[in-house]
């Protein structure tokens, strides 16, 4: 007898499982209000132009002005972009997205001014300036910043050209992300005994993880099938968003999109290539995993439709989200009560959209609010969405002590320190769940999620960041990212990283147009170098205790106030070495030996 689980729609979903945009605006009607506000500073701060270099006083103004209106853009983006979020379907906020999108442009496009003007300022001149008004002294870091970047700053002309640009450059992330989360459909997914089960972006991971290799061959060749009809469409929205990539960089002077996008962030570009070399020399890891892998499985053919199914069967892996949340919370009971009390705060107060509904955003995600961080989340009662829900918070409790710390010009921590946060508080919660059990096979079970992290985020990301890199490089020398280049760039990669017991399916050829960080330039590397800084934070806070605890909560409220290596170095681990990411690499191959220790038995 079939099986049919539909998606309920937003309606269906109980108010406590849904976050509260009340807290951001209590109706539409005030969110209009703030936009028309927004629209008047815009106005404003672009009656500041020629006048910058005049005095003390009216630069202090003009950025405290500023600031004032990059808050209130904040806010208005985080309303409309979560009510998108919590149905694609629905016009009324995709529109709102749209109107604060192209507002967000025309405030780019007033301030554009700014850049130039403070560069032709003398040092001389700037700290006479502090002098004069001490209160610049707040944007002493900020201005210096801006300073370092006068080789890739453009003249007045030229600057607003490119600003007027950005709205363009949204366009392919945008593209993809309706395609993908509205408009694509899949056909049901078909078990072994041909019952059906919905196919979403948001189930795929759940059925890959069915135990039923039917259920899971059905459900990855119904979704790449679907993808595979737009591959040429997807391609072309990839190509777009390299292309624009390569624009901005070499209009401003950089050698490449990569460089354009670390200097934005002060992370030297030899980060990035340490992490693919330190990575690419630990395969043989990879490779043994996958062998492993295979055995436990009893496959005389590993497929990709069989690389998330458990290596460890008969172990209750059901966990509802009540049971989740707490067990979040008793995990992380080493980082202290001032940490345990903004958790609290945030699991209390609606801050997390829980449940998939019809139409919404698929994954999961953190939006740093200033008035709280609201979290979205697609929960499936399984270990990877208590995960999840770890990985988030740890996202949340980051942006909540930056906001509340830091002043505004320096609140947003860069994205190279973003997972970091995250990954500690999923090692942390690993760490608790092994402490708590003595069962043999319940802790295969959890190391094998352990070693799925491992695979999925330093093996998997890098090779992610190893095809960025490519289709960066391939666009930079004159070629078309055409689906069949694309395709077969990303098989020889999977080749390479997953090794010769891994049978490499068509399907996964294919899987490049499913990915959408590939739309946030050059972001993935950093869920890596993260983890590997995060796997290096638990060890101490757990080693060590309050004085690391100490040294990680003034990371994590340290916003941008310094550069981010610093930042991680005040925390204890220093990510300018490949050190971090071998002793990541390293724990792997022991959580291998350990694992195949426990399963020899069996």
């Amino acid at each position: 007898m079939s099986q049919q689980k539909t998606i309920p729609e937003r309606s269906a979903i109980p108010q406590p499982y849904t976050w509260n945009t009340a807290d951001l605006y209590p109706s539409d009607q005030a969110w209009q209000e703030d936009f028309v506000r927004l629209q008047d500073l815009t106005a404003r701060l672009a009656e500041y132009e020629g006048r910058l270099g005049g005095s003390a006083a009216v630069l202090y103004d003009f950025l405290t002005l500023e600031q004032e209106a990059g808050e209130l853009l904040v806010r208005l983006m985080d309303y409309a972009q979560r009510r998108s979020d919590e149905d694609t379907r629905v016009p009324e906020y995709q529109a709102k997205v749209g109107r604060i999108t192209t507002q967000y442009v025309e405030l780019s496009r007033a301030t554009a001014f700014e850049v130039p003007e403070l560069l032709r300022l003398a040092d001389k001149t700037l700290e006479e300036f502090y002098r004069q008004e001490p209160r610049l002294e707040l944007f002493r870091r900020y201005l210096h910043n801006i300073q370092r970047r006068r080789a890739h700053t453009l003249s007045d002309c030229e600057e607003r050209l490119l600003a007027a640009a950005g709205e363009l450059a949204q366009s392919p992330d945008d593209i993809f992300s309706k395609l993908s989360d509205a408009d694509l459909t899949f056909p049901d997914a078909v078990d072994g005994q041909g019952g059906r089960h919905p196919l979403s972006n948001g189930s795929f991971t759940l059925l890959m993880s069915s135990e039923d290799r039917a259920l899971r061959r059905s459900a990855f060749q119904n979704l790449y099938a679907v993808y595979g009809g737009v591959k040429n469409t997807l391609a072309a929205t990839l190509n777009a968003q390299v292309k624009q990539l390569q624009f901005f960089s070499s209009a401003r002077r950089y050698p490449s999109a990569l460089a354009a996008s670390l200097d934005g962030t002060h992370v030297p570009v030899e980060v990035y290539h340490n992490l693919i070399s330190t990575v690419r020399s630990n395969l043989d890891k990879m490779h043994r995993y996958v062998r492993l892998r295979k055995k436990l499985l009893g496959l005389e053919e590993l497929h990709f439709y069989d690389v998330y199914a458990p290596m460890v069967s008969g172990v209750d892996a059901k966990i509802p989200y009540a049971d989740a949340r707490e067990t979040v919370y008793r995990a992380m009971s080493p980082l202290g009560s001032e940490y345990q009390a903004i958790l609290r705060e945030g699991l209390d107060s609606r801050w997390i959209d829980v449940y998939e509904n019809a139409g919404k955003r698929s994954g999961g995600y953190m939006a740093g609010s200033l008035v709280h961080p609201y979290i979205l989340l697609n929960y499936q009662d399984d270990l990877d969405s208590m995960f999840t829900l770890a990985h988030e918070l740890g996202h949340a409790v980051h942006s909540y002590l930056s906001n509340r710390t830091q002043p505004t010009v320096y609140r947003d921590y860069v994205i190279f320190v973003a997972e970091v946060a995250s990954t500690c508080n999923e090692a942390l919660l690993m760490e608790h769940l092994l402490q708590s059990t003595q069962d043999r096979r319940r802790r295969a079970w959890l190391l094998n999620h352990f070693l799925e992290q491992f695979k999925g985020t330093l093996y998997r990301q890098t090779m992610f960041a190893e095809f960025e890199l490519r289709i960066g490089q391939l666009t930079a020398q004159g070629e078309t990212l055409t689906a069949d280049l694309l395709s077969r760039e990303y098989r020889a990669l999977n080749e390479d990283y997953f090794g010769p017991d891994m049978v490499i399916d068509d399907e996964i050829a294919l899987e490049w147009a499913r990915i959408p960080h590939f739309y946030y330039n050059y972001y993935v590397f950093q869920y890596a170098t993260g983890y590997s800084a995060a796997i290096a934070l638990s060890r101490r806070i757990l080693k060590e205790g309050a004085p690391a605890v100490k040294d990680y909560l003034g990371f994590l409220s340290g916003g941008c106030s310094q550069d981010p290596i610093d930042l991680l170095r005040g925390a204890g681990v220093d990510m300018a070495s490949p050190q971090p990411i071998q002793a990541a690499l390293d724990l792997f191959g022991q959580l291998l030996d350990e694992m195949e220790e426990l399963t020899r038995k069996d």
